[in-house]
């Protein structure tokens, strides 16, 4: 390797063949690299292997899967980990998960190597859509965020939202840094006219909900969204673009109710997701705990506006470009009805401009600053 620094990133939880976190990995590692560093992602996977690509060198190692999760793997051998880590001797280090690999940071400390914490959920947002009561979830998050801001030099959190609850117990080695669109990919010329003649009649309302189905994304809050929406007349038909372990369950409760929704499970196609998006009136993002959304600035890019949680940081990345609803179908309806009732242009035009706040190269840009490596730094042997 010439040039530039070697930054290793380390992640759990990724799904196999989507979502946000995925997307975001991806498209870091491909602006280190371009910005002339050396991206090392370890990932969990069914087995191993050791790839190069667009986002730099990706080593997959074989991780625990974890039941009920839908896919969702962890690196358990930690011997191993810090093996590897040791052989590629990293100039800075990346971490993607603040529980099952802490213990990087100290690895980092001992090594001497600069390491962040990227902070890709809010500790007390998943652990009160997990059920627990809002004052141990409280209680517990600032346990585990004192813990995460001491074991790490820096940690990156994508909104103010997100920041709030490291601020909250008085850490000072706290920085921001946003995520990004594809803002070639995701545009309003995305829309197809066979796409949206595929999902809904003319006259009809589309919904677009892009999500995990999972727990902690709350997936049923766009069923109840759009049974209520039809019950006060308004022809609304849903699909759902994702998977996950709620899958089945959804089905049936749409089916039982004869709600009209399509589930397409993952849709891998970037484009065709892109034209689904963009042919849609208004997306759906009813996860409660999410620190950033990027399906939701996806849909931006799309000129589609979004409605989302009030309790997540989505108010915060969609501005006036969607509307804000609590937790239920409901309220949901209500937001949507509110949306449609602005005039196409002004709300394609309003979601366009909002999601070119976000590009990529801003991004990488501020994750770079993050690690105090916004330039290629200098040559080393390879590994």
């Amino acid at each position: 390797m010439s040039g530039g620094l070697r930054i290793v990133r380390l992640a759990n939880f990724v799904a196999p063949s989507s979502g946000g976190l995925r997307t975001a990995l991806r498209e870091l590692g491909a602006g280190y690299l371009a910005a002339g560093h050396a991206p090392v992602l370890i990932v969990p996977g069914p087995r191993f292997s050791d790839e190069e690509g667009p986002q730099g060198r990706v080593l997959t190692l074989p991780g625990a899967p974890l039941p009920g999760t839908g896919g969702y793997r962890v690196l358990t051998e930690r011997r191993r980990v810090a093996r590897l880590l040791e052989e590629l001797r990293p100039d800075r280090l990346e971490v993607s998960d603040r529980t099952t690999l802490r213990w990087t940071g100290e690895w980092a400390r001992r090594a001497r190597v600069p390491a962040v914490m990227v902070s890709h959920e809010t500790a007390h947002g998943v652990l009160r859509t997990w059920g627990v009561p809002d004052g141990a979830a409280r209680r517990a998050a600032d346990v585990l965020n004192l813990r995460t801001a001491h074991a790490y030099a820096r940690v990156v959190c994508t909104t103010e939202w997100a920041e709030r609850e490291f601020v909250r117990v008085g850490a000072r080695n706290v920085v921001r840094a946003p995520l990004g669109v594809d803002l070639e990919r995701c545009r309003p010329r995305a829309a197809d006219a066979g796409v949206r003649e595929r999902h809904a009649r003319v006259g009809e309302v589309l919904l677009v909900m892009c999500t995990r189905l999972s727990v902690e994304k709350r997936p049923g809050t766009g069923l109840e969204a759009v049974a209520e929406l039809r019950r006060r007349g308004v022809p609304a038909r849903l699909v759902v673009a994702g998977d996950g372990p709620l899958r089945t369950r959804l089905v049936q409760r749409a089916r039982a109710r004869r709600l009209p929704v399509d589930f397409l499970g993952h849709v891998g196609d970037r484009d065709a997701l892109a034209a689904l998006q963009a042919a849609a009136d208004v997306c759906l993002a009813p996860g409660p705990a999410e620190t950033f959304g990027l399906a939701a600035l996806e849909a931006l890019a799309c000129g589609t506006p979004v409605v989302v949680s009030g309790t997540s940081a989505l108010p915060e990345v969609v501005g006036a470009a969607g509307a804000v609803a609590a937790d239920n179908g409901a309220a949901f309806a209500t937001a949507v009805q509110e949306v449609l009732g602005r005039a196409v242009s002004r709300r394609q035009e309003a979601a366009r401009a909002r999601a070119e706040c976000f590009g990529w190269d801003t991004a990488v840009r501020a994750f770079l600053a993050a690690h105090e490596a916004p330039e290629p730094a200098h040559d080393r042997g390879a590994v």
